[in-house]
């Protein structure tokens, strides 16, 4: 990439005199974020059901928001910067092996087996199924959710607010939205931590992509974090 296109994506975030597009980002954020709690929590689908109306949502919603408002689409952000993918997968492999260690560092401490259980009676994920959906959560499903809360829900939105109020709203969004994914997952004890942990890794894949202007930078930080969770699923399940 060019130095120029380099520079054209590093811009800091401004605000513009547009006042429908933040409120568009925002609206639609949050009634993404509504119908896919209640599919997490309510309705309660099966894995690939559930996958789809998350995909038709993530994707289609910034793609009508785009024709409504061209300047709130997330896709411009889907050119990647080599310098920022090399120290992205630098990143990627440091969280996988964070997060794995502090399982085994915990495991004894704290107690697992409502993830299994929680996935087994309310998504349908099972010790045979796992190898699908731990390969499609880890490619895929992290696209989706970098696409939507960085692309999207920070980037986009950095163009007509501040930074500060686009990291906060982005962070806040990523965080809340897991909460109906996570429900069984814990007890209150890990459930607030792990919260807390969902709101700093937003603010620091703001941050990443902020500087590298593409949403790769996090996509491949969240696979490692990803790729660390399928492990550890793998273990729970205790798949040979």
């Amino acid at each position: 990439m060019k130095q120029g296109n380099i520079m054209k994506y590093n811009e800091k975030c401004t605000s513009q005199s547009d006042k429908h597009g933040p409120l568009l980002i925002i609206i639609t954020t949050i009634a993404a974020c509504i119908v896919m709690g209640a599919v997490d929590a309510v309705i309660r689908p099966g894995y690939i059901v559930k996958s789809a109306v998350k995909a038709v949502l993530f994707i289609g919603l910034p793609l009508i928001c785009k024709i409504i408002n061209k300047d709130t689409s997330p896709f411009s952000y889907l050119r990647p910067n080599l310098r920022g993918i090399l120290l992205s997968l630098a990143l990627g492999a440091a969280v996988f092996a964070m997060i794995l260690g502090s399982y085994f560092a915990l495991r004894g401490v704290f107690d697992f087996s409502g993830v299994t259980k929680s996935l087994e009676s309310d998504v349908g994920v099972t010790k045979d199924n796992f190898i699908f959906v731990a390969a499609y959560i880890s490619l895929v499903n992290s696209f989706l959710e970098e696409l939507f809360f960085r692309g999207f829900a920070f980037l986009a939105l950095c163009r007509f607010v501040s930074r500060r109020a686009a990291y906060i709203y982005s962070s806040a969004a990523f965080a809340l939205y897991h909460i109906a994914i996570m429900i069984g997952w814990f007890t209150p004890v890990v459930f607030i931590p792990v919260m807390v942990g969902l709101i700093a890794g937003g603010v620091i894949f703001n941050y990443i992509d902020e500087k590298n202007g593409s949403i790769y930078s996090s996509w491949l930080i969240h696979m490692g974090a990803n790729f660390a969770i399928n492990t550890i699923g793998f273990i729970l399940f205790a798949i040979s």
